[in-house]
């Protein structure tokens, strides 16, 4: 999301570089997508900034759409290939945050993975969450220049995590997809769900991506990290897969608090470009959300839903022997009545369905 251009002269020189330091000082503070520690304590305010990373305003509701979509002589539209489930207003204001206990040595693997990860972004933006409440307690006004995120920070972090959020279902559903040829057996429906679920990530892209146009330098740290990211992955899936789906529903646990504290910060004022900016179309059309709730809380509202939903499927897969037993999000059960997963929320478990209540 950072542009610049060549001109002459030395006070335009200094200005672009001026303008080019600027901006990638506000990607370093909000970059970072694993852990709340990214997330500027809810106690401070935001402070205005004259920098416009997209194309909403506090003057107006209307979005002027990045990446329209191109029109053909025939075409009329072209539809998602997995229609989303219809979520219930109670059921995604339900949605909590939830940490599920490392238990086996894979478990643990999984989540030092995910707290390194962590670290490295802590070291690597400077960012650190206990220096921020330090910091509000003794200079609020320093606080909020050095710590606040605003619409601009919150966007490209999305655009950055969204944009490598649909590599693991997309790597283990290929491997998974191999695998059933190689063996000559049936998957037992787990390849449908894990491309399902990075077929989802990607539509949380393409809608940010309507409100948000990456410059070259997001462009370059996107390529790089799913480049990283894919071959990591790869090679982790065919170690152990258990473990992978376990590092998946922690690093979903934290996508849930990240969009949690998005929407809490809407509801304290703290946003306020987004709080009457209307979702895009494509959103509106693929979660189908209904007229009069279609504002950029409802959006978030949907999105941290279906992260919550991708933590639950991973932990749940976590839990279940990899080779032999069937995907219960796509299995027909005996006593329907009772609880048992579902690709809607209407039957939630955040740290995942343990093998006996499913198999």
């Amino acid at each position: 999301m950072i542009s610049a251009r060549v001109t002459c002269g030395p006070v335009a020189s200094k200005r672009a570089a001026t303008q080019l330091f600027t901006a990638f000082n506000g990607l370093r503070l909000s970059s970072a997508t694993l852990r709340p520690a990214f997330v500027v304590v809810h106690q401070l305010q935001l402070t205005p900034t004259p920098q416009r990373h997209f194309s909403n305003s506090s003057s107006s509701s209307k979005i002027n759409e990045f990446f329209p979509a191109k029109e053909t002589d025939k075409v009329r539209r072209t539809p998602p290939s997995w229609p989303h489930p219809v979520y219930s207003y109670d059921e995604m204001e339900n949605v909590v945050v939830a940490h599920r206990e490392a238990k086996s040595w894979s478990d643990k693997v999984a989540l030092v993975a995910v707290r390194l990860l962590r670290w490295n972004l802590d070291v690597a933006t400077g960012y650190k969450h206990e220096k921020a409440i330090a910091l509000n307690e003794k200079d609020p006004e320093a606080a909020r220049k050095k710590f606040a995120m605003t619409e601009d920070k919150y966007m490209i972090r999305n655009v950055f995590l969204e944009s490598v959020a649909g590599v693991p279902g997309m790597v283990a559903g290929m491997i998974r997809h191999l695998h059933s040829m190689r063996r000559m057996k049936r998957d037992n429906g787990w390849i449908e769900s894990l491309l399902e679920e990075s077929f989802n990530e990607r539509m949380h892209l393409l809608t940010f991506l309507k409100m948000s146009k990456p410059g070259l330098f997001m462009r370059l740290m996107v390529l790089g990290a799913q480049g990283i990211w894919c071959n990591a992955l790869f090679f982790a899936y065919l170690l152990s897969p258990r473990t992978v789906h376990r590092f998946v529903g922690y690093l979903e646990e934290e996508a849930v608090i990240t969009y949690t504290r998005q929407i809490k910060d809407i509801d304290a004022g703290r946003l306020p470009k987004w709080e009457t900016l209307e979702a895009p179309q494509i959103a509106i059309d693929y979660w189908k959300m209904p007229e009069g709730h279609r504002t950029m809380r409802d959006l978030l509202l949907y999105i941290r839903a279906d992260e919550s939903k991708h933590r639950e499927v991973n932990h749940t897969l976590g839990n279940l022997n990899q080779v032999e037993d069937p995907n219960p999000y796509v299995s027909e059960y005996k006593d329907e009545t009772k609880p048992h997963p579902r690709k809607d929320l209407k039957f939630q478990r955040p740290t995942g369905w343990e093998r006996a209540d499913i198999i």
